[in-house]
């Protein structure tokens, strides 16, 4: 008797997180990416998100691409306690961990590059040791953005902070617009054809500054 290969079932998300810092001070800093990409995402698709109390965030539902039932939420705890608004989303709707695409800032990738992955630890994320303490599992998608780290310096604690909670330059800005509306044809694509298939588009692009001027 021959085994038949067992289909693998597709990730398809159902709840997008960007996390982030809320305030006005921390606005378009490059902590608050993951905001930004709700922002872009919420504009794209026509699904307002409007604070909602019950899950300590900025939430909105609504059909996007694929014709595909989506939830928004931007976490509205600050970003180590992400994982208590977004726990607050998945046990209220019942949805599984794996469901959940989380999209957040990552020093460790260069500006202009994103990452896109079934699973993985916080490497050393605030958001994401939250968030998988809160799931209590790991397994579930990210979409990791590229922040670059602070030039010219060892990469000391003050260094970093002040890098992550600092705002992007105008051609650093000006390039973020582009990676962001990547980042909705990565969601999209994601929707459409499960995370797996979206990390080979998704993982293969770099944005650099040289290109925006030629």
């Amino acid at each position: 008797m021959t085994d038949t290969p067992t289909q693998k079932a597709l990730v398809i998300p159902q709840l997008i997180v960007g996390l982030g810092n809320p305030e006005p001070k921390y606005d378009k800093t490059r902590h608050n990416i993951g905001f930004a990409a709700i922002d872009i995402l919420s504009r794209s698709w026509k699904i307002p998100v409007t604070e909602n109390k019950k899950f300590q965030g900025e939430y909105g539902e609504g059909v996007a691409a694929g014709n595909k039932k989506i939830r928004l939420l931007k976490p509205l705890t600050y970003m180590n306690l992400s994982g208590q608004s977004i726990q607050a989303v998945t046990s209220w709707y019942k949805l599984p961990p794996e469901s959940v695409l989380v999209i957040y800032d990552e020093m460790d990738l260069p500006i202009g590059k994103t990452r896109l992955r079934l699973s993985g630890s916080a490497g050393g994320h605030n958001g994401m040791k939250s968030t998988i303490s809160h799931l209590s599992t790991d397994n579930f998608p990210r979409l990791r953005i590229g922040i670059g780290k602070p030039k010219g310096v060892a990469g000391d604690d003050k260094s970093t902070i002040s890098h992550v909670l600092g705002r992007f330059n105008a051609a650093e800005n000006q390039l973020m617009s582009e990676v962001l509306e990547f980042v909705v044809q990565c969601v999209e694509l994601s929707l459409k054809q499960g995370v797996e298939k979206a990390m080979n588009v998704c993982n293969s692009k770099t944005f650099n500054i040289e290109s925006l001027s030629s």
